[in-house]
């Protein structure tokens, strides 16, 4: 869907480069800018020969450059590859990019049509603006956190950084939504994207549930505190979702089980004064997890397994619609898209070494000639996987 369109991306460990891995999925050339030491998220925690396993994950189907944006001539570089760009992206502290001469101001002087987008914890112009962030500090100011709490009223620590990854879904859904208005009216736009904000956009319900009941804990119905929508262990200390909202749902689970007594008890509280919910986990606790699997197959009442991210490349549902490939390299991939004609990915290359494509865009993208290329980068061998290949660094010479 996005072929033809090209972006150049600055940004670094997770929110913005999931962003342009969202839009590389779906076609568009992505030119992802590196410092001469990389994206730090190549170094950060768990590693497959040496580089980072999050990076790996975000940035397939990307061309690597590496600049130094301290140096005239690598800022000249990136300024020449903003000409001729269709989106920028970008994740630095808010003022970094026009001190380097290369904010939007700067750049829609040489291109009209270009659509930046900033990418911030707290936006570009707010009291916390400057101050250092992290996903936790999102969830938590935007109201999310209080809503992942233990039975002890503590919040949950979660294991997935909701607000980066929402907020790569939001940078790309309004990065789209900037493409579609130069289609229209012929013109360009600057996007101040904030991760918090992402994030207290959707506490739509909750907000409006707390101003007109008081109740802090959004819908009701959907809290856990109804046996019909709750989450239930099985015999195996593995765990099955129910979500049986509507009263057919719920009739077809009670039927299925033996108990047409329990209908009537369909919105009752899961408490355990209340003897329906105490037969309910005994119920559960009777069955594996993949017994249970066996009987949601059957019976239409909206409930499915708890899965472990492990299980995710056996799940059928995940198979059938192609949702995780596995390449030649044998590593899985998770798709962000998918098209039922050309199937997830229409090509699938892995994340690129830094600076491996520093030439090819010179020549290709600029029109460098390898005189001049040769008086701009150093080349230098790495190895991956026993392969050795060069990759180009620009830096100043002489």
């Amino acid at each position: 869907m996005l072929d033809g369109i090209r972006i150049l991306d600055f940004s670094q460990y997770l929110p913005g480069p999931y962003a342009s891995l969202r839009l590389s999925d779906m076609g568009a050339e992505v030119i992802k800018v590196e410092p001469l030491s990389g994206d730090p998220a190549r170094a950060l925690g768990d590693k497959r020969d040496g580089t980072g396993l999050i990076f790996l994950a975000n940035n397939r189907n990307k061309k690597s450059i590496a600049l130094n944006l301290k140096e005239k001539e690598g800022k000249q570089i990136a300024l020449d590859l903003m000409k001729k760009s269709d989106v920028v992206i970008e994740s630095f502290r808010p003022g970094v990019m026009e001190r380097l001469g290369l904010g939007y101001e700067e750049v829609n002087k040489h291109n009209k049509d270009i659509i930046y987008c900033s990418l911030t914890g707290y936006g570009q112009d707010t009291a916390l603006s400057h101050f250092g962030s992290h996903d936790i500090n999102y969830i938590a100011l935007s109201g999310m956190l209080s809503q992942l709490k233990d039975t002890n009223g503590e919040p949950v620590h979660p294991t997935i950084t909701l607000a980066d990854l929402a907020g790569g879904m939001a940078a790309s859904e309004a990065i789209l939504a900037a493409l579609v208005q130069r289609s229209i009216k012929k013109e360009g736009s600057y996007i101040d994207l904030s991760l918090t904000d992402v994030m207290v956009s959707l506490m739509n319900n909750h907000v409006l549930i707390a101003s007109e009941k008081g109740r802090q804990q959004g819908v009701a119905e959907l809290t856990g505190a109804m046996i019909s929508y709750h989450v239930y262990k099985t015999k195996d200390n593995r765990y099955m979702s129910l979500g049986a909202l509507e009263p057919k749902f719920w009739i077809n689970f009670c039927n299925a089980v033996g108990k047409d007594e329990w209908v009537p008890a369909h919105m009752s509280e899961t408490i355990d004064s209340n003897p329906i919910y105490r037969e309910m986990k005994e119920l559960f606790l009777s069955y594996s997890m993949h017994e249970w699997m066996s009987f949601a197959q059957k019976v239409d009442c909206c409930m499915a397994p708890v899965l472990e991210p492990g299980e995710l490349t056996s799940s059928k549902y995940v198979e059938e619609r192609r949702l995780i490939f596995t390449p030649l390299d044998g590593y899985p991939e998770v798709a962000t898209t998918y098209d039922k004609e050309k199937g997830t990915f229409a090509e699938l290359y892995p994340s690129p070494e830094l600076g491996e494509h520093t030439e090819a865009v010179l020549a290709e993208v600029l029109q460098y000639d390898q005189e001049q290329i040769a008086t701009l980068t150093t080349k230098k061998v790495v190895k991956t996987k026993g392969v050795s290949h060069g990759v180009y660094e620009i830096q100043a010479k002489g």
